[in-house]
């Protein structure tokens, strides 16, 4: 089938829940308070692309190219990142609930999460240098051989992490999150 071309259009209110879209290239496109739950939306390019109000809740993303796209006030449950395409693969996410997300295997470097709910996550054998997590809940979310160099904590609370298993350095941490990278040891500390 030929891939079908959307450029900067804006898709608003659409429920496309359990449909499977594929062989789509969005280009400049907005899509505000749609819904996707359990859609496949395997092997679409997103390039540019807005998410603004959107359920995306386990949604699958095989083979999707996702570039320089944005996701705002969405839902994005349950989401396993790790299949997308890995040539130019750039997002970015405000004020999103991405908990049960798996983020593994894949390149995340400069990534910003704001405002978001990342809880129980899974962060295994992601590059996430210079990534930015500001007011970021991040309670039991996994990171393991995780590459966090110049990684950026300041305002993120509830993580957990082992130094010893992850690259940590120069990543940046407020002195009330840097316990987490105790907890490890079972440790009480006065404050």
């Amino acid at each position: 089938m030929k891939d079908i071309l959307h450029q900067n259009k804006t898709f608003e209110g659409i429920d496309y829940t359990n449909q499977t879209i594929s062989g789509r290239e969005f280009d400049g496109c907005t899509f505000k308070n749609c819904d996707f739950s359990n859609t496949d939306l395997s092997n679409n390019s997103f390039l540019e692309c807005r998410f603004e109000h959107c359920n995306l809740s386990n949604i699958k993303l095989n083979g999707a190219k996702l570039q320089d796209v944005t996701f705002t006030h969405c839902k994005i449950m349950g989401v396993d990142f790790s299949g997308c395409h890995d040539f130019l693969l750039s997002v970015e996410f405000t004020n999103c609930t991405l908990d049960y997300a798996f983020f593994g295997r894949k390149n995340f470097k400069k990534t910003r999460f704001t405002g978001c709910s990342i809880k129980e996550a899974n962060f295994t054998d992601t590059d996430l240098t210079e990534a930015k997590f500001a007011d970021c809940d991040l309670l039991r979310t996994v990171f393991q051989r995780t590459n966090l160099e110049k990684a950026d904590f300041y305002t993120a609370y509830n993580y957990t992490l082992d130094p010893e298993v992850n690259r940590i350095k120069k990543a940046k941490f407020s002195a009330q999150g840097a316990l987490g990278l105790l907890a490890k040891y079972d440790i009480s500390i006065k404050q």
